[in-house]
């Protein structure tokens, strides 16, 4: 089956056709939704769209680009939800250095303290990494976090193998279908088939077919292909091994997607 490593699938975008968009995604091949938090005004929300909507995965993690509003107790009922047995990372955490507020001074006591309850849970992490890859691996490697996912990787190769023997896989998702991707396109291309899962980040990130547009669960599917004719392989193969290092790198996939 496909995977879809980071969808978020609660946001207020899909409100209108949620049930449709899942079910048209089931339809393209795509068998589990990995959806992480970014805020824990949201978290009630994901919880009630997991416990409906059968192989939803959650994760729970405070994105940097928010932390500006987050407070003290938000890292409590953080940790509270991560004791559950269901959550698959703590996600979506990291560091953004594209935008100017929050800065990055103050989006890394944030992102240290999420990493510190990955490591007290021994549970994975999903990665923001936007401009900040270095910055992030240099605080994932004080924190020794489990691995998991770095989420729309966009760096270098050197730090796509560091990522790599750190544990964790590299997101791929709509930026890889954009002729002029061109280093993106060329690491899907060159990176270990084993190094790679599929994401869509929908609603954002639209691949080249639906630029300007929502991006829908169901465009995975044209993902993998393009992905596929970036490696001159069979897109069987694709599906097959992103979904196999999706289970490697969140282990609690298997329970949930049998």
């Amino acid at each position: 089956m496909l995977i879809d490593t980071h969808i978020h699938l609660d946001a207020d975008e899909f409100a209108p056709d949620r049930p449709a968009l899942i079910e048209a995604a089931r339809a393209a091949g795509v068998g589990g939704f990995v959806v992480p938090a970014v805020t824990a005004a949201g978290f009630d929300a994901l919880d009630a769209l997991a416990d409906a909507t059968p192989n939803v995965a959650r994760a729970y993690g405070l994105h940097p680009l928010y932390v500006d509003s987050a407070q003290a107790a938000d890292l409590e009922q953080l940790a509270q939800r991560l004791a559950r047995p269901d959550v698959v990372a703590v996600g979506e955490i990291g560091l953004d250095g594209f935008i100017n507020t929050p800065t990055l001074e103050a989006q890394l006591p944030w992102f240290e303290a999420q990493l510190a309850l990955a490591r007290r849970f021994d549970l994975p992490v999903i990665l923001h990494v936007r401009h900040a890859v270095e910055a992030v691996i240099q605080a994932v490697k004080r924190a020794g976090v489990r691995g998991g996912i770095a989420h729309a990787f966009n760096g270098s190769r050197q730090q796509a193998d560091t990522l790599l023997g750190m544990g964790f896989a590299l997101g791929f998702g709509g930026t890889l279908t954009y002729p002029g991707s061109r280093r993106i396109r060329a690491l899907a291309a060159d990176l270990p088939l084993d190094a790679i899962v599929l994401e869509t980040d929908a609603p954002d990130m639209p691949p080249e077919w639906a630029r300007g547009q929502r991006n829908l669960p169901a465009n995975l599917a044209r993902i993998a292909d393009t992905l596929a004719g970036l490696r001159d392989v069979p897109v069987a193969e694709v599906i097959a091994a992103t979904e196999h290092n999706a289970r490697r790198v969140l282990p609690r996939l298997n329970t949930l997607l049998g």
